[in-house]
């Protein structure tokens, strides 16, 4: 098929380049003249693994184009994404102005019948919305589709070539038809194509990401009540996670989520619910649960080091999850943010998220460019994010480096008593 994706930012690109994949002729607009520059040199602006490699590869095969022109990519498309941001508002709506943009763009730039699909994370009813402004803008017939992307950052193009389940949201058979055959190659092994109508296929990626966060913040507040009790959280989520009907994804305490989604759709399932009256208790506990755990490392620090001025404290890890540069409401950004209000000293560490960190801290906090560079006369380490890197360091350079070998462990990487056999105080979330 011919396909156009309107915007190229993190879901786009990944829908994008592996729709070219399996040998779509793909165009990707974005109105970012730099942006496209970079991609057509297959250089991608955003971490993403593999990501990089599939731009590449499809760009030299002439699959994959680039352009800004959007009626121009528009023209003989058969199915067009629209996947540009639906930022949040400050009453934690999702703002759907650049939505509706592309749309009427869309709209006016039609020639014959397309499928235009909302992949953008949408409250209920933007489907119709997009609906109305495409048909005051056109006499061509079209479809619109929902299709709620569920790609996991650091995980983003394996999610999309080999999904769990593809849901789309279709109001007429033709457009569910070219959907379904556009999705099929992804689906070989039998993973479900799902076609309902818009409403609920607009609702479930909220209602996913709102479970899952629930469970973390769940998890927290097991955590805490297990450090208020002298229990062990490992060994509860060992045994809830053995329940089949519960499972062990999402059971693993830390200091909170973060990213572009979970705490962007639990805001806005929380406000479009409001909108028709509907309260959702459960959600905006959630929220709070999530707001104030991402406290608790300082308080575990102050209360082991005391006053924090002058401290020099080590963060290892800064992006909110493995695999990604991404900072977008990463708990890291509290924590540093507390450290330097108490006048500590903060020598900073990640992988990937440095040039994202130096846009929020400036010159308040030290770049380390590796992980034991940021160890150097560190009264304390606090690990924020779980890198694979930080799993088996050198822990008798470690000792070695800091001033005193205190760890505060916002991800329960390591084992208590191993911990103390390597000389180091050890605190973790919930043992």
């Amino acid at each position: 098929m011919k396909i156009a994706v309107v915007g190229t930012g993190y879901v786009g690109l990944v829908v994008g380049a592996c729709l070219a994949e399996t040998g779509n002729d793909v165009t990707c607009v974005d109105k970012d003249e730099a942006k496209v520059r970079l991609l057509r040199k297959a250089r991608v602006p955003i971490y993403e693994p593999g990501l990089t490699e599939l731009v590449g590869k499809n760009t030299a095969e002439g699959r994959l184009t680039f352009t800004t022109q959007l009626p121009k990519a528009i023209k003989g498309a058969q199915v067009v994404f629209i996947a540009v941001g639906t930022p949040q508002g400050e009453d934690g709506s999702a703002d759907l102005q650049h939505v509706m943009a592309v749309a009427k763009q869309i709209g006016k730039a039609m020639d014959g019948y397309q499928v235009i699909v909302n992949k953008s994370t949408v409250p209920v009813g933007t489907a119709e919305k997009v609906r109305a402004v495409i048909r005051r803008e056109t006499t061509h017939p079209f479809s619109v589709v929902s299709n709620p992307e569920f790609l996991k950052q650091g995980a983003a193009v394996d999610d999309f070539m080999k999904p769990d389940r593809v849901v789309i949201g279709a109001e007429d058979p033709r457009g569910a038809e070219m959907m379904v055959a556009l999705y099929q190659p992804f689906t070989r092994t039998g993973a479900p194509i799902m076609v309902m109508d818009c409403a609920s296929a607009e609702l479930s990626k909220y209602a996913a990401n709102a479970l899952l966060a629930t469970r973390i913040s769940f998890m927290n507040e097991i955590a805490n009540v297990c450090e208020v009790f002298g229990a062990d959280v490992d060994r509860v989520r060992q045994a809830v996670g053995s329940d089949r009907r519960i499972g062990t994804s999402f059971l693993f305490p830390g200091v909170g989520y973060g990213g572009s989604c979970f705490p962007k759709d639990v805001k806005a399932l929380v406000r479009f619910s409001a909108d028709r009256q509907y309260d959702f208790k459960v959600l905006k506990a959630v929220e709070a649960v999530n707001e104030s755990q991402k406290r608790v490392l300082v308080t575990k620090m102050q209360a082991h080091l005391g006053s924090l001025k002058g401290k020099t404290i080590a963060v290892w890890g800064l992006a909110f999850k493995p695999k990604t540069d991404d900072m977008r409401e990463a708990p890291a950004i509290p924590i540093i943010q507390a450290l330097i209000e108490k006048g500590a000293k903060v020598q900073v560490y990640d992988p990937e998220a440095t040039k994202a960190a130096k846009l929020i801290f400036g010159t308040k906090v030290h770049y380390a460019t590796k992980s034991y560079d940021a160890l150097r006369g560190a009264d304390a380490l606090a690990i924020i994010t779980e890198w694979h890197e930080f799993r088996e360091p050198d822990f008798p350079r470690m000792r070695k480096l800091m001033k005193t070998p205190v760890i505060f462990d916002g991800r329960n990487i390591y084992q208590p008593q191993h911990m103390k056999a390597h000389g180091f105080t050890y605190h973790s979330i919930g043992r």
